[in-house]
């Protein structure tokens, strides 16, 4: 991927991802079945599959099926005792009328199929697929909180309207504390975009928003919010992944900051009056309720 990476974590997800969807590979269930000879017979194809690539295209030395099966074993060993059918154990929990919370990991612009592709993950991250990834097809959501930064991030490459550069884009990288979680890579940075959150809600089908870390713009004396994009100087309608986003201009409305530390604020009425009004702002730009807002 030498010079064309795509903003890889470099862990193989993309790989095994990959394997999935071309029926190279074995589901986590099948290490319990490893002395049958269906399962087997599965490892010797895979087996010869992975050889031709290992050998042909990245001239490594090929693997053993011996070794192979003793790593499957091993792995065998570790998790067997914490195999189970997920799905049948959450919908017990469901039918007894137990409250489920399924939790997403990444945004809807780096969903395979609706984010800025291929700036994406491997992954479904929409919320329409959290019961389907979990086991439990047949279960609707009643409640999805959209979560959302107080301005906005962005991990690997791709296109990203509301970037900052420089010494300000550094400010409010390190109040924000904003490096990758999993490589320690410095997250690009911008203001709050309006448009790109708007088509992220309607991609979750968020009824609620959490609003998250608004104390990192404290020391801000004027905030710049994208409420618009422009295109060759005409007003773009709304985000649409598949336009020409590395051309895209911002549009900017100026808020007042409130330069006040708000990070020991523990209820709406101790925020000061211009951060209520940014988070109002926001709510009137983006048409849902902030239910939530974090310090």
């Amino acid at each position: 991927k030498k010079g064309s990476a795509f903003g890889s974590t470099r862990r193989g997800i993309a790989y095994a991802y990959s394997d999935k969807y071309r029926k190279k590979t074995l589901r986590l269930g099948d290490l319990l079945h490893l002395d049958e000879e269906r399962t087997q017979n599965r490892l010797h194809m895979i087996l010869d599959s992975k050889n031709m690539e290992l050998a042909g295209c990245y001239h490594q030395e090929k693997m053993s099926y011996d070794a192979l099966f003793h790593w499957c074993e091993a792995q065998a060993a570790k998790f067997a005792p914490y195999i189970c059918d997920v799905g049948a154990f959450l919908q017990q929990a469901h039918d007894s009328g137990k409250r489920i919370v399924l939790e997403a990991q990444l945004g809807a612009m780096r969903d395979i199929d609706y984010g800025i592709f291929p700036f994406t993950s491997s992954s479904n991250t929409l919320a329409a697929y959290a019961p389907l990834g979990a086991g439990i097809p047949n279960c609707k959501l009643d409640h999805v909180v959209g979560v959302l930064k107080a301005y906005s991030t962005c991990v690997g490459e791709g296109p990203f309207t509301a970037e900052w550069f420089g010494e300000e884009a550094e400010q409010l990288r390190v109040a924000g504390v904003e490096y990758g979680a999993a490589t320690g890579r410095p997250r690009r940075v911008g203001p709050f975009d309006c448009v790109a959150s708007r088509y992220g809600l309607t991609c979750q089908g968020a009824d609620k928003i959490a609003l998250t870390k608004l104390d990192v713009l404290s020391s801000m004396k004027e905030i710049p919010v994208i409420t618009g994009y422009t295109l060759d100087g005409v007003q773009v309608p709304s985000f649409d992944p598949l336009s020409d986003l590395d051309r895209v201009k911002p549009v900017v409305t100026m808020l007042p900051g409130w330069n006040k530390d708000i990070s020991g604020c523990k209820s709406w009425d101790e925020l000061p009056k211009e951060a209520k009004a940014y988070v109002e702002f926001l709510e009137k730009q983006l048409g849902h309720e902030i239910q939530f807002v974090s310090t």
